[in-house]
């Protein structure tokens, strides 16, 4: 496999480091939880009056600045997201330092003006000591936050420069075998031949193409495989027969190119074509939990079957979890008799991209 680190560091240098989302509750929380944190540890600082109102009071203030900087930041994100470099993170800082200093001088007046003496009797030292911990405490979690946005960055970087990777290697393994049953179709069935070759050229503008990125459908996906199929069968003949359940798959569920294929071309090429006999391969499917889940299985042969090293099924187990994450599951494995490999793929991928 190609090596992927060129590609990752052009991904990262090309692309900036994005702000997290002010909008999701564990930014909030997140910010809640610094905060209650900082609260009860200056409560508890030794030679503080350590009275359980101001305690209270404290708590109530951070929930209220944590709403009210979650709200803000959330509204203005895509404004600052269009600063140049590190500026974004420079602006969340300066605006979380001016709302709770705004915020605690609102506080020290209304309370000044109520009589309820929960602020120091000068307004100005309680909005220092706020602002000075916010400015501490927001460099911190900032700084957090834009490590992990790093990491994040670069695990889709290493992600996609791997698809890409394993995207460059898909050459169907039938190509001369391909060639060869067109060169014997030319002369007695030059209709065969022509087809043939169409969907060969199908084929490989798929494992091919230079729109590898994109998504594709599900519908697409089996006609991929049926072209496949239609040239393994005129090379097999009646040694492969294929029988299909796939009645109440969504034709429109989006999917990753060439998914199906590699698995389907396994099954003809590890179970049927070894044997004199031949063999059916079996492709089934239905709509299953939000998702679809299909399966492919093919013969088992008492004798080992050389020249297998798994490529194809871990390339589909890498793209699927690129796409879908940890909620698709692959299983592949004997079962009476047959080898069988059984995809459940969740609602759409996690990267999924028209490209039409």
């Amino acid at each position: 496999m190609p090596d992927p680190s060129p590609a990752i560091e052009g991904k990262l240098r090309g692309q900036g480091v994005g702000l997290p989302d002010f909008c999701s509750l564990p930014v909030l929380f997140a910010l809640l939880l610094v905060g209650a944190m900082t609260v009860t540890l200056m409560w508890l600082t030794p030679g503080e009056a350590a009275r359980i109102e101001d305690y209270t009071v404290a708590m109530l203030f951070v929930a209220w600045i944590a709403a009210l900087s979650t709200l803000a930041l959330c509204k203005l994100r895509n404004q600052l997201e269009r600063l140049p470099g590190l500026f974004p993170y420079a602006g969340v800082w300066v605006l979380l330092v001016v709302l709770v200093a705004v915020a605690a001088m609102i506080v020290a007046a209304l309370d000044h003006s109520l009589g309820m003496g929960l602020t120091p009797v000068s307004a100005a030292p309680f909005v220092r000591r706020c602002t000075a911990v916010t400015a501490l405490l927001g460099a911190g979690l900032l700084r957090y936050f834009y490590v992990v946005a790093q990491w994040q960055a670069r695990m889709a970087a290493v992600a996609q420069a791997q698809v890409d990777a394993l995207q460059a290697r898909i050459r169907p393994h039938f190509l001369f075998n391909s060639m060869n049953t067109v060169a014997a179709l030319v002369r007695v069935d030059p209709t065969a031949a022509e087809r043939t070759v169409e969907n060969l050229a199908e084929l490989f503008r798929a494992a091919l193409g230079a729109d590898r990125a994109a998504v594709g459908t599900l519908y697409e996906e089996l006609q991929l495989v049926d072209r496949y199929l239609a040239i393994e069968q005129l090379r097999l003949g009646s040694r492969l027969t294929i029988r299909r359940d796939i009645g109440d798959l969504p034709v429109a569920f989006p999917m990753p190119r060439l998914l199906l294929q590699p698995l389907v071309e396994n099954a003809v090429r590890y179970g049927v074509q070894p044997s004199v006999e031949g063999g059916t391969v079996n492709i089934s499917g239905h709509a299953h939990r939000g998702g679809v889940e299909l399966r492919i299985d093919n013969p088992l042969h008492d004798a080992p079957v050389s020249g297998g090293h798994g490529h194809g099924l871990d390339n589909v187990r890498q793209r699927i979890a690129h796409h879908f994450g940890t909620a698709a599951r692959v299983d592949a494995g004997p079962v009476d008799g047959r080898f069988v490999v059984s995809i459940y793929l969740p609602g759409s991928p996690r990267h999924a991209r028209s490209g039409r």
